[in-house]
């Protein structure tokens, strides 16, 4: 399945897209949870590949990438992983540019769709900086999915959105990831101006870690990304607790 029918044919009220790092709590746990979300109602994944400086990542996806690390993630491995998901669900690798341009753009999008994926999301990859890399992937058929702040000028959205491939994620509040009490009271500003600007389907992540929250998002958006919440779960629970939460998340975007 393509990025583009996970977005048209979920049959609920936006697409629902987990979180999950690849290699936590193992590298065999980060795919029994990937199957367990999927199973449960997840429409893509988002499969982190675990870095040693993760700016975007808040202390729980930060922790999970370091104790991935530890127990001996690498790219390759993690790419193994999206192999197996990939069969299930359209999987999109969130990467760092380091780990990117190590390999070489061209080398990093080849070894992407060997495995699968989708698409890539380089959070910390300007988009000046990206046109070498969009090009690999466009050639490889992988969507290089760009992202939008609430700060972002309408300027910059505009070639962004010209440019997005998949989806636009749009981030709903400044700073990195992580689980908040609620979501951002300007958050329906901020989608507006991304879907204005491109032809993608528009995808919102950062906080979102209820299901009245995801409820609340696919009112606006057309895809919710949850992200921290699926990775405690991970951590707290294994599969088991994934595929619940995931579960919960689903039924509240069918509500």
């Amino acid at each position: 399945m393509s990025i583009a029918t996970a977005f048209s044919a979920h049959g609920k009220r936006a697409a629902l897209m987990p979180y999950l790092m690849g290699g936590y709590p193992s590298i065999e746990g980060s795919v029994e949870a990937g199957l367990a979300a999927a199973d449960a109602g997840a429409d893509l994944l988002e499969l982190g590949i675990p870095f040693s400086d993760p700016l975007a990542d808040g202390p729980v996806i930060h922790a999970a990438g370091t104790e991935a690390l530890a127990a001996g993630a690498t790219p390759h491995r993690v790419l193994g992983a999206c192999e197996r998901l990939a069969a299930r669900v359209p999987v999109v690798l969130m990467v760092y540019a380091n780990i990117v341009l190590t390999a070489g753009a061209q080398a990093f999008a080849l070894r992407a769709a060997a495995a699968g994926a989708a698409g890539l999301i380089v959070p910390d990859l300007p988009h000046d900086e990206a046109l070498e890399l969009r090009a690999a992937c466009d050639m490889e058929g992988l969507a290089l999915v760009p992202l939008v702040a609430p700060t972002t000028t309408p300027e910059r959205i505009a070639e962004i959105g010209a440019d997005a491939r998949g989806f636009v994620y749009t981030v709903s509040l400044t700073g990195t990831t992580g689980e908040r009490a609620e979501l951002p009271p300007r958050l329906a500003d901020t989608v507006a101006r991304v879907r204005a600007s491109s032809d993608v389907p528009v995808a919102v992540g950062f906080g979102i870690s209820t299901p009245a929250h995801a409820r609340a998002v696919a009112e606006i958006a057309d895809g919710v990304i949850v992200g921290s919440r699926v990775v405690r779960a991970a951590g707290e629970g294994g599969a088991a607790a994934v595929g619940e939460l995931v579960g919960e998340l689903a039924a509240a975007l069918r509500a």
